[in-house]
């Protein structure tokens, strides 16, 4: 996590105590109650949580009960606290709150944890094992190779649209451009169609994947941002400029779940373009030159790859803005078990393999 979100979910959780501790109903003061552990404490999954209320002189409770984000979670009818299992426990930012019930009355006290992958991701380089052409004037936001074809989101104010690109040649074969307000992102085939986000208009599109003619627009208000996608054959993932991998209804686009993505250390934000491949999410990370590994059932990262210099920066033309022309766009040969990368803008995509670090 950067120092500027930090500093920010610092201020969340001073909020929250300060909101839950002054909500109460009793005649003692809400602001005498406390409660460990300390918001903001660490855990890796698979750890225990102990999770103790401290109570003002003279309680005399009846029950407290415990809550996860707005799950209960366990009652009690003493005040000796519980201890919280992690293991089944999504990734991320939790809210615990004890409800504590005295003489009818109630009073709530909040706490919260980041809890983190329970160990460190597995390090990668790669291996460069054929270079393509690719449209230098390509703002490449999603990316996906099916049926013999690349299926090419492009973003980018004025300039974005959907297309159909031969893979060898880097020729457009067919192309459909967004109006000039809309801002394309990630992309995802779904059966007989291809769905397309948008950065901020929060619309998504709807195209035929033999055409790509608009057969129609969805809204789409999952998450602040619309960034990448990608499809595992039952449901949608999308990502939202933060570390939230959030799971789509195929037919509805409508949100039926998510996780949060984190390592061992951190939560990872920007995740971008996504693609699914064999039980795992693959995802860009905005402004770097890494590729992540994610479970899609947890948030866990479970390999990074460090893919610095795949394109040399001392080829790279001068007059480009390079904090914004970067790695971007993943896409999976099933068939051929080939794995491509490239970049936004770039000159070539790359087919790659993943290898250990030594």
């Amino acid at each position: 996590m950067n120092n500027k979100a930090k500093l920010f979910f610092a201020a969340l959780a001073l909020t929250t105590l300060g909101y839950y501790g002054c909500k109460h109903k009793s005649d003692s003061s809400a602001t005498d109650y406390t409660i460990t552990p300390d918001a903001g404490t660490n855990y890796k999954a698979g750890d225990k949580i102990d999770i103790k209320v401290g109570y003002p002189t003279g309680s005399k409770v009846d029950s407290v009960v415990y809550l996860l984000d707005s799950a209960k979670i366990a009652s009690s009818k003493d005040t000796a606290g519980i201890s919280l299992k992690t293991d089944t426990i999504g990734l991320g930012i939790r809210m615990i709150t004890a409800k504590v019930y005295e003489g009818g009355k109630s009073n709530e006290v909040t706490t919260n944890i980041l809890l983190l992958a329970a160990k460190a991701p597995a390090r990668y380089t790669y291996k460069v094992e054929k270079v393509f052409p690719h449209d230098t004037a390509a703002y490449t936001e999603g990316l996906q190779y099916i049926d013999g074809v690349l299926y090419e989101s492009l973003g980018d104010t004025g300039h974005s649209a959907i297309r159909k690109v031969d893979l060898n040649t880097g020729k457009v074969l067919l192309q459909t451009k967004l109006d000039n307000q809309y801002f394309g992102e990630g992309l995802a085939v779904v059966d007989d169609k291809v769905i397309q986000l948008t950065y901020r208009e929060k619309v998504g599109f709807v195209y035929d994947k033999k055409t790509l003619k608009l057969l129609n627009n969805f809204t789409n208000n999952v998450g602040p941002e619309g960034w990448g996608m990608c499809y595992d054959g039952n449901k949608l993932y999308m990502d939202d400029s933060t570390n939230r991998l959030w799971f789509l209804d195929k037919n509805t686009y409508r949100p039926i779940g998510h996780v949060d993505v984190c390592d061992d250390k951190q939560q990872i934000d920007s995740i971008n373009e996504l693609e699914y491949i064999n039980g795992k999410i693959y995802a860009n990370v905005y402004q770097t030159d890494n590729i992540l590994v994610i479970n899609p059932k947890t948030g866990a990262v479970e390999q990074v790859i460090d893919m610095k210099e795949i394109y040399p920066v001392a080829s790279r033309p001068p007059d480009r803005d390079w904090n914004n022309n970067v790695l971007n766009g993943i896409a999976w040969d099933e068939k051929g078990q080939r794995l491509f990368v490239t970049g936004k803008k770039w000159p070539h995509l790359y087919q790659v393999k993943f290898v250990p670090v030594p």
